[in-house]
């Protein structure tokens, strides 16, 4: 056993070497602060080349700048002791002295790999492996590993109960932290897998999925920066509360220029939190949503004229019904509904000109029949009203007026009403973001300005041009809508995904690399068939690469081994990981009457509050969220930094001290996803789990 004086002199050592890689990093910091500002002073040269140049500087002297304060807390983490008698120091950036000489090592670069593939089995060269926990840049702790104490020198010092064990035994916070200093052999595979095609990253709860996956996102952009930082790396989440809770994580390994959004925010514009209830979140989600929505969009807008008449010379003129529809169909068959914007007038007139007649209106040809009409209010007012620009977000909220005449049987009549009256609260949820996409897709952006007078109608400007230029076909522009493409795309709880959000994630990652991180047997989607086939769909063909993480490094195993029981009957034949550590307190059960359940949620939260430092989570059915909230306002209030509540969905991806679990027979019996959901909710404690309820069904099928 180490005594506390040799410990005391391995930290002093280590603060040591830490305080000169700091006064490094400061230099560094210097040096770029005084690049940012030579930049600055470049830009009064007053020629281009003089702005240019000051862009440039500035933009790379700032992401260092960036990159430098990101890493500053816990800069250096890991010392490797090798057989040769050299020393490998690694930490979130890389680092070098005075001379150039390499003083730290990124942990993304290949000299660092051995510090996570090294094993007491295959050291690899490793004689002890050495975490230093530190807060900013003070050395606060030393953990040790030691892989190969044959060739260990005998003054060789060995501190604490090895790096892993003690990072497990920590309190939770409100954020997810980097695991840099602890990641395991199996976990540095998938971060460090080849970047081309899709590497799937799968698990039970509890085995690190997210947080590989992150780390591996910071490793491609350290591998080819060039490729992901220009084209951009997408990390897209379950919900606002995930994103919040992993937004620490990339910037702490040096990395700002990454995109999070959740999957209400992946759509430039729109924002949505809220859920759908069970039977229209899986209506909204499905792939017979896609013809629905073609039909919508191609359809007239709610109070658009459905007959146009006109005086001309001799003749009356006139477009009905029939008619309007076969010259709509005519104009959509070219493409997107937003694309003919500009035909419509020229087909109006063509169809009017058609049934001209009059000899006087034929004697003056159709060059002084183009010009009376387009001149005239009437028919200016009537094809400004009948072929309008139109925004996505205007066929969204048409939906519920059409749905029935346009589903055609897609969806049944429970579903029809549920669609319905999730569409009256008129502002989208998380599940209506999708349909927006694939609305914007098929209606086209809105055509562009073309920078002529404001006050004419654009779709005359451009008809009565094509007049003039004897029909050469050139039309005022649209913005592309091919612009939302990345070079990576992370996807996390991937089992989730419905079809229409594996389409909307597909056209961003059309030409990416993913990473995609999952549990089958955690999915809250109904239909995991439909949703493979989506999935298939987006990756369009690309090589994927499997890993599987295999080691419950999260949950006790008391909780673990309840939870388990609940994935035997979610789903056949679960992933099940191994539970790597034991607390000695099993899960709480307290069935209680209906008029005691409030009290005894309380007491539960307040108990566990009291025994634990770090997070504590009362999940409820989604159903009795404002309800619970309201009785619980008091606490939460008390305990804000501390204590959240949530329903079955927002806990995805998040963890906590200890979880108290209201009503599981109401979870399991929300949705058709309701056994998978409580084991999710069950797998987000670490180490004190209550469950409340006033039935104990759930219980009974346990095995």
């Amino acid at each position: 056993m180490t005594s506390d004086s040799a410990a005391r002199r391995e930290m002093q050592a280590g603060q040591a070497f830490v305080d000169t890689v700091y006064e490094r990093l400061d230099a560094s910091a210097k040096v770029a602060r005084s690049l940012v500002v030579e930049g600055m002073a470049r830009g009064h040269v007053g020629n281009e080349g003089g702005l240019v140049e000051r862009d440039a500087m500035v933009y790379q002297a700032s992401r260092r700048l960036s990159a430098l304060n990101a890493a500053h807390d816990g800069l250096v983490f890991g010392r490797l002791n090798l057989r040769d008698g050299q020393s490998r120091y690694i930490g979130r950036i890389g680092v070098r002295d005075a001379e150039r000489e390499i003083l730290l090592i990124d942990w993304r670069a290949p000299a660092a790999a051995i510090f996570y593939q090294a094993t007491a089995q295959e050291p690899a060269g490793v004689v002890r492996r050495r975490v230093l926990r530190c807060a900013n840049d003070k050395v606060i702790g030393i953990e040790d590993d030691l892989l190969d104490g044959d060739n260990a020198p005998d003054d060789l010092v060995i501190v604490g109960e090895g790096a892993l064990l003690a990072s497990l035994s920590r309190a939770r916070d409100s954020s997810m932290h980097s695991v840099v200093a602890t990641i395991q052999k199996e976990q540095d595979e998938a971060i460090r897998a080849p970047s081309r095609g899709a590497t799937t990253i799968g698990g039970g709860p509890g085995t690190g999925k997210t947080v590989v996956a992150l780390h591996r996102a910071a490793y491609l952009l350290y591998t080819d920066r060039r490729r992901f930082e220009s084209g951009g790396v997408l990390v897209v989440g379950p919900s606002t509360v995930f994103m919040n809770y992993i937004e620490r994580v990339l910037p702490s390994l040096g990395e700002t220029s990454v995109t999070l959004r959740s999957l209400g925010e992946v759509v430039d514009g729109l924002s949505a939190a809220r859920h759908d209830e069970p039977v229209a979140a899986a209506a909204k989600g499905s792939s017979r949503m896609t013809a629905f929505l073609a039909r919508a969009a191609a359809g007239p807008m709610p109070g658009s004229p459905t007959d146009f008449r006109y005086f001309y010379k001799d003749d009356v003129l006139r477009l009905g019904t029939p008619q309007l529809d076969h010259i709509r169909r005519n104009l959509l068959s070219g493409g997107k509904r937003n694309r003919a914007y500009d035909k419509a007038p020229a087909a109006i007139v063509d169809a009017l000109w058609r049934q001209v007649s009059g000899e006087r209106a034929l004697e003056k040809g159709r060059a002084e029949f183009v010009d009376t009409i387009t001149t005239d209010d009437r028919f200016v007012d009537f094809v400004e009203d009948w072929w309008p620009p139109v925004e996505p977000i205007d066929v969204w909220r048409i939906l519920p007026d059409v749905i029935e005449s346009l589903a055609r049987g897609a969806f049944s009549p429970v579903e029809l009403a549920a669609l319905k009256a999730s569409w009256a609260a008129e502002e989208p949820s998380i599940e209506d973001v999708p349909l927006i996409d694939e609305l914007r897709y098929v209606v086209g952006e809105v055509p562009a300005d073309n920078g002529d007078d404001d006050d004419a109608p654009k779709q005359l400007m451009s008809f009565e041009r094509r007049e003039r230029e004897d029909r050469d076909d050139r039309f005022m522009s649209t913005q592309s809508i091919e612009d939302d493409g990345f070079a990576h795309v992370l996807v996390d709880e991937a089992q989730d995904l419905s079809p229409m959000q594996w389409r909307m994630l597909g056209r961003r990652g059309r030409y990416a690399s993913w990473t995609i991180v999952g549990d089958e047997a955690q999915s809250s989607w109904p239909h995991p068939q439909e949703s493979a086939r989506a999935r298939t769909l987006a990756l369009e063909g690309k090589p994927e690469h499997a890993f599987r993480l295999s080691t419950n490094y999260r949950n006790s195993a008391e909780i673990y081994d309840l939870a388990a029981k609940v994935a035997a009957i979610a789903v056949p034949d679960p992933d099940l990981p191994d539970a790597v550590r034991r607390t000695g307190d099993s899960p709480v059960h307290h069935l209680v009457v209906l008029t005691s359940l409030a009290r005894t949620v309380r007491e539960s939260a307040t108990e566990i509050l009291s025994r634990v430092d770090g997070t504590v989570a009362i999940v409820v059915p989604t159903a009795q969220l404002l309800t619970r909230r309201a009785e619980l306002a008091d606490l939460l209030s008390e305990h804000t930094d501390r204590l959240r509540l949530l329903d079955g969905l927002d806990t995805k991806g998040l963890e906590f001290d200890g979880v108290v679990v209201v009503e599981p027979d109401d979870i399991t019996e929300e949705s058709a996803a309701g056994w998978r959901t409580l084991y999710v909710v069950l797998t987000r404690a670490t180490q004190l789990l209550i469950t409340v309820g006033t039935t104990e069904r759930w219980t009974s099928r346990l095995a």
